[in-house]
């Protein structure tokens, strides 16, 4: 008996190109093709549970009856198979389910496609040019809509019953809306875990952003089985500490120190701007609030004759900007910016580019879901100085840590 190397000497001592083996009537195809309708006759044969031919099968009640022509499509592009019948029309191949036109991980490609922002046009040219196949806008629709029910069960899915770190932020997305093409809110919550892996907990869209619908998304949360946040990471959106305090009383609040620099900087020119931000940099990075203070003062006496909006922005906010400080440098890091969900809005906007809007609410959704199972893979590890971190809130937090 030949052995594998042998077999595929004798395969390929004709192969001259890559047109031989992958092309249109290359062997590769042609070896798929044999390959599936091998095992739909042996599947047939443990189905009627004798061989072709075998005496057997005489007044067994059921017998082969021919086959009939099935175009699949799959990497291979087009293939003609022929799939086997019997008289009773009992045979239901298994490797080729009826009903089915596309090999095993030919729908996985539409969708790893469509989720890394491909435009459906886009996928059939990819699809006709690379493979061979030409597939109709329906069918990619057909098969990206299986993920609507997966959104709906990872929407709805059971929360941890505590979260160290959460950062709230939103994303405009243009959506047609009652007629009208509008920019809509996306609501995005990204929770670090006890473990310092960051997970996505859900997605929800409005007209606009607003404490009000932030009450509502923590409330889900809520609901959902999460029943402590020790620091909730937002902008500066008005009320929107008050919404989190409503329904998690015990949170601290961290008003992202990245929007408050950027909203500062907004004041002043482009020359002064190096020299603002430095000063700027020395409150938010000092060791000690008292230190802290101290530099803010600095500034305002500096500052407020030309830009007194500034400091009254952190006065204002002073309270939501502190927390920080009393945490060292690991907590510090993860805690003092938002960065990490906004981190993740640009790359959903980088997916959502090739569309000039979307035309409802469930194509936005299935386009963002998709592109945040893709982002996500990338988390497999704790944030950084993760366990010096859980260190300091297994202290600071004794009572709230939960029984692992």
């Amino acid at each position: 008996m030949a052995t594998t190397d042998e077999l595929l000497d004798i395969l390929m001592k004709d192969y001259k190109k890559p047109e031989d083996l992958i092309g249109e009537n290359g062997l590769l195809k042609q070896l798929t093709k044999r390959l599936l309708e091998r095992a739909m006759q042996a599947e047939m044969t443990d189905h009627l549970g004798y061989e072709k031919h075998a005496p057997a099968g005489k007044k067994s009640g059921n017998s082969r009856n021919g086959d009939y022509k099935k175009t699949v499509k799959g990497e291979f592009g087009n293939l003609d198979v022929a799939v086997p019948r019997d008289r009773n029309s009992t045979f239901e191949p298994v490797i080729i389910p009826k009903g089915e036109s596309r090999f095993t991980g030919f729908d996985d490609k539409i969708i790893s496609m469509y989720a890394r922002g491909m435009t459906t046009r886009d996928i059939q040219g990819h699809l006709e040019e690379i493979y061979g196949v030409e597939v109709s806008p329906t069918l990619i629709s057909q098969v990206t809509e299986a993920v609507t029910e997966e959104i709906k069960l990872w929407q709805s899915r059971p929360l941890d019953e505590v979260y160290p770190i959460i950062y709230l932020d939103a994303v405009r997305i243009k959506v047609r809306h009652n007629g009208q093409v509008i920019n809509k809110a996306v609501y995005l919550a990204i929770a670090v875990n006890m473990s310092g892996v960051k997970d996505v907990l859900g997605m929800w869209a409005a007209e606009t952003e607003g404490a009000k619908f932030w009450l509502q998304v923590v409330t889900e949360l809520k609901n959902r089985g999460v029943k402590d946040i020790f620091i909730a990471c937002v902008d500066g959106l008005k009320g929107f500490p008050e919404a989190i305090e409503a329904v998690f009383p015990n949170t601290q609040i961290q008003l992202c120190i990245v929007h408050m620099v950027r909203h500062s900087l907004n004041y002043v020119s482009w020359k002064q701007r190096k020299e603002v931000a430095a000063d700027l940099k020395a409150i938010y990075q000092a060791s000690t609030v008292q230190q802290a203070e101290t530099n803010l003062a600095a500034f305002e006496t500096k500052w407020d004759a030309t830009h007194p909006t500034i400091s009254k922005s952190w006065r204002r906010n002073w309270e939501r900007i502190i927390p920080l400080f009393s945490y060292p440098s690991e907590i510090r890091k993860a805690i003092y910016t938002t960065n990490a969900i906004e981190s993740l809005n640009m790359s959903l906007r980088k997916v959502t580019k090739n569309r000039g809007h979307f035309p409802n609410d469930e194509a936005m959704f299935k386009l963002l879901f998709l592109s945040l199972k893709n982002i996500a893979k990338k988390w497999t590890m704790p944030i950084r100085d993760w366990k010096s971190a859980l260190n300091r809130f297994t202290i600071m937090f004794e009572e709230r840590m939960p029984n692992l």
